[in-house]
């Protein structure tokens, strides 16, 4: 069984357990972010929190975002989005845009599309030569375990679903007036080189799943369990970095 396969896409939620699931999810994550940002507790700042999402088109990404941090107030979370490099970003190396978005201490940053970029589509469009792409994959480790030896707490998302689901979600977009611009040409010709883009997926999850910054696949066939599933695992990667460093994540607050 390959990585992808094992995902259960059954996994659903009512709205009902959405709602509660999701809201004490939240609460717990603002407690966390508090406490890293040093407002509550000690009063002393923690380690960076960098959370990074890929996935399918259409699986749900800026919802999974939307409700991750939209309890958390603005002026502790940077999100940022990326897409393809600009012709000055190219004459760069692959990683020199990411760094001014990364967070210091005390800091969080959410990343919508990331350097996975250069394995992913980069590699199956033919936009990076072979023998840069294969060399991506130990620059990115080489960062991650940089950044995680710094401190990082370093989060990773990639959300699955079935080429069915994304077919539905496509075409809703499509008759939406309001949605059909989040749909591009270049989304219905992904489709149609998936497998080639599941080959690139399981290659990237194989080679750059490390012990300080593993991969989260998370099943994103129903967008409510996905949602919830992301804000509860970041709240566990924060909660378990916190603990490792000797510091309590339930401190007292008055």
């Amino acid at each position: 069984m390959t990585r992808l396969a094992d995902v259960d896409l059954t996994l659903r939620l009512s709205k009902a357990e959405e709602k509660e699931q999701l809201n004490a999810a939240q609460k717990r994550l603002v407690h966390l972010r508090l406490l890293l940002g040093g407002q509550i507790g000690p009063g002393e700042i923690g380690p960076p929190l960098l959370v990074l999402f890929e996935g399918w088109d259409a699986s749900g990404k800026g919802g999974a975002i939307k409700r991750l941090v939209e309890r958390l107030d603005p002026r502790h979370v940077r999100v940022a989005q990326f897409a393809a490099p600009t012709h000055d970003e190219k004459r760069h190396h692959f990683l020199w845009r990411f760094w001014p978005v990364l967070p210091g201490w005390g800091g969080m940053a959410v990343l919508d599309r990331t350097w996975y970029g250069r394995v992913l589509v980069e590699r199956v469009e033919g936009f990076a030569a072979e023998e840069a792409w294969r060399r991506a994959y130990g620059e990115i480790v080489d960062l991650e375990s940089t950044l995680a030896a710094e401190g990082t707490v370093v989060v990773k998302f990639w959300l699955h679903l079935s080429p069915e689901e994304q077919m539905r979600r496509f075409e809703s977009r499509r008759d939406d007036p309001y949605r059909a611009w989040k749909l591009t040409d270049e989304d219905w010709r992904n489709r149609e080189k998936r497998p080639a883009y599941e080959a690139a997926v399981e290659e990237m999850l194989e080679r750059t799943d490390t012990p300080t910054a593993p991969w989260h696949v998370v099943a994103a066939e129903d967008k409510r369990w996905a949602r919830v599933a992301v804000v509860r695992t970041v709240c566990e990667a924060v909660e378990a970095a916190l603990t490792a460093r000797g510091i309590d994540p339930d401190p007292p607050l008055t």
